[in-house]
Parts: C-alpha cells; sequence; structure tokens
C-alpha cells in the first residue's frame, strides 16, 4: 500500500512522464482509498491546465527570470513543509 507521500510524488511525476502499470494500480488504488490525495490530484490537473492556459495565451512572461526573492521563499516554504511531518500516510 503507497503512503500519501509515495501518492503524491507519483501524481506529480505523472503530469511529467508515463507511470509504470504497476505504479498506477498501486496509485489508483491508493486514490480509491484516500480523499485527501484524490483532491491533491485535481488540485494538480487544475493547476497544469491552468498553466498550460496562461502559457499557451500569452499572459505568463517567458524572458523575466523569477525575482531572487520569491525563489527564496519559496525554498523556505518547501523546506518548511519537508521537514514538518505533516505529512499523514493513510
Amino acid at each position: 500500500m503507497l503512503t500519501c507521500k509515495d501518492a503524491s510524488r507519483l501524481i506529480s511525476e505523472g503530469q511529467d512522464r508515463k507511470l509504470s502499470q504497476r505504479e498506477k494500480i498501486g496509485l489508483r488504488f491508493h486514490l480509491w482509498m484516500c480523499a485527501s490525495c484524490r483532491l491533491f490530484e485535481k488540485q494538480m490537473g487544475h493547476l497544469r491546465h491552468a498553466l498550460h492556459r496562461g502559457w499557451s495565451g500569452g499572459d505568463l512572461p517567458t524572458d523575466k527570470p523569477l525575482p531572487k526573492e520569491a525563489q527564496e521563499r519559496i525554498r523556505n516554504v518547501l523546506k518548511e513543509h519537508s521537514n514538518d511531518g505533516s505529512n499523514s500516510s493513510t
């Protein structure tokens, strides 16, 4: 049985690569049982759709890098999230 951490990793990776049959089955089984991960999968889909729509519409700048301050804020939030232990496993 996958943990929520494993499932969220597969959901994210599934956005960029084809998951193996074993990964798909494990993820589907976990999602069948876990409402939180189903919500995360749905949110990832909405985010991906919005980003693709924004880029194709030319709304997002492609010639300007993210400011250093924003990069640092993102790093700090990700670091806090990975260290807080709030990821439950079901």
